[in-house]
């Protein structure tokens, strides 16, 4: 069973109340010396003890006992890499005391390094224009909210999971029955009908839910399982308003193009959690090492769906391995991330070249498996695979992208994919977050000079690109 470290939590609680380490543990009816070893991350908690919190403190032990520890010291280590920190770069031990003692200084830390990556990357983006009017004000991009806001919570959210799993109120409905009952329960439940639609009906359109009929309208464009997600995402919009509203709520998200953005991905969650249950996908993925084709397969789901829900299983004492997911469409733009590893995704820019998820679109429906290290030298087991799109006419066809899943190198055994490989003499390739911010000032797969990197070309020496140093 996973160990509980609530040190910051408890630390903060104290020192809100005003109270000594022996004013606490005699409340608490645990010694000063445990007090001590709890704040300083030196023991876990056990279950009595928070119960014994939320008894004394009136808080929920839950909330003191969420761990954002492992994405924060994620976060930490990959901005340590900056150059900026080249000459007074932390140690592993070093950080995760930062983590512990000054919580508070680490967080603001991150979020300056976030302003500071942002401003550089506008700033460039200023700078490669012909003029400065109209530029966009810095700040954090409705895309980029979402996804921190998923990952402080592990992209794990137990309201939702809880929401899901009395979907149905208990009632058994067969996989082959689902579409027809989602009608059903729409009709019943809200009043709204559903109807398939004309391509021409609705042009550009997957979706459409007209509020003054009541009615949804679904393109015949469509698959089936892509039918059938879209109406458990309008049940969620639906149905579930209230939650995902104080779900937004807590996000700290107060632009409207940031919120409009997080409620469309709490109910594509909430979607994926009804049509894969917790329990049952962590046990198919589990028997069989993660074959997310046969489990897209054995649920009724796409293939991206299926990847999307392996990354939110994350619930404590019955969690899945911790993977990335990242889609890219051909021209190398990331149009989708999860995270709840620490491989450290781009916020600007496209992915690594060297990243085989590009390779992928030369191989349609083929896994691409890989070995990578960060410049931070943690590696990763990463797989990628094509996904194709709706298409509406005959010259879009070829509507494909691709999406990649990854996992700390550690957990590539419980990996299928991973099989063909010896866990000691796979190649492993060297890989950056993206070009603009890669330290990697010699790879042959360069694709312009790094902002981070002042040292200038040789004009003495042609290198294996033009920005070889």
């Amino acid at each position: 069973m996973q160990k509980t470290f609530i040190g910051p939590h408890l630390r903060r609680l104290r020192a809100e109340r005003g109270e000594t380490q022996g004013a606490m543990a005699k409340a608490l009816g645990i010694s000063p010396s445990y007090v001590n070893l709890l704040e300083n991350n030196e023991r876990s908690v056990s279950v009595q003890v928070l119960l014994r919190v939320f008894e004394v403190y009136g808080v929920d032990w839950r909330d003191i006992a969420e761990d954002d520890g492992t994405s924060q010291l994620a976060d930490l280590r990959a901005a340590m890499q900056d150059p900026l920190f080249a000459e007074i770069r932390p140690d592993l031990p070093q950080m995760r005391a930062a983590l512990v003692h000054a919580p508070g200084v680490v967080k603001s830390l991150l979020a300056l390094h976030r302003a500071y990556q942002g401003a550089t990357d506008q700033l460039l983006s200023v700078a490669e224009s012909d003029t400065l009017l109209g530029a966009p004000r810095l700040s954090a991009s409705p895309e980029t909210a979402v996804h921190d806001f998923f990952r402080r919570n592990r992209n794990h959210f137990r309201e939702l999971e809880d929401a899901a799993s009395q979907f149905w109120a208990g009632d058994r409905v067969e996989p082959d029955e689902v579409y027809v009952a989602l009608k059903r329960r729409l009709r019943d439940r809200v009043g709204v009908t559903v109807r398939l639609a004309h391509v021409e009906d609705l042009p550009g359109t997957l979706r459409q839910y007209d509020e003054a009929r009541n009615e949804i309208l679904l393109s015949e464009a469509l698959d089936h399982t892509n039918r059938t997600f879209q109406l458990v995402h309008m049940s969620a919009l639906l149905e579930s308003r209230a939650l995902l509203d104080q779900l937004v709520a807590k996000s700290g998200i107060s632009d409207p193009r940031g919120t409009a953005r997080l409620k469309v991905e709490l109910a594509n969650y909430f979607a994926a959690a009804v049509l894969m249950p917790y329990d049952a996908y962590l046990a198919e993925a589990q028997a069989t090492k993660y074959d997310l084709d046969h489990i897209a397969t054995r649920f009724g789901v796409s293939y991206e769906q299926a990847c999307h829900r392996a990354t939110t299983l994350q619930r404590e004492g019955a969690q899945g391995v911790p993977f990335f997911f990242l889609r890219i469409d051909k021209g190398g733009n990331v149009t989708k991330r999860f995270n709840a590893t620490g491989f450290h995704l781009a916020e600007y820019g496209g992915a690594c070249p060297r990243l085989e998820v590009h390779v992928s679109f030369r191989m349609p429906g083929r896994i691409v498996p890989q070995f990578v290290e960060m410049p931070d030298r943690s590696q990763f087991f990463v797989f990628s695979r094509t996904v194709d799109r709706p298409s509406w006419a005959r010259h879009a066809t070829d509507n494909r992208l691709a999406v990649a899943m990854g996992c700390a190198i550690e957990h590539a055994p419980s990996i299928g994919y991973a099989e063909a490989f010896s866990m000691s003499g796979a190649p492993v390739t060297p890989i950056g977050i993206n070009c603009r911010i890669c330290p990697r000032a010699n790879c042959d797969q360069r694709a312009q000079h790094a902002a981070i990197l002042t040292r200038p070309v040789d004009e003495h020496r042609r290198g294996a690109t033009r920005y070889d140093v």
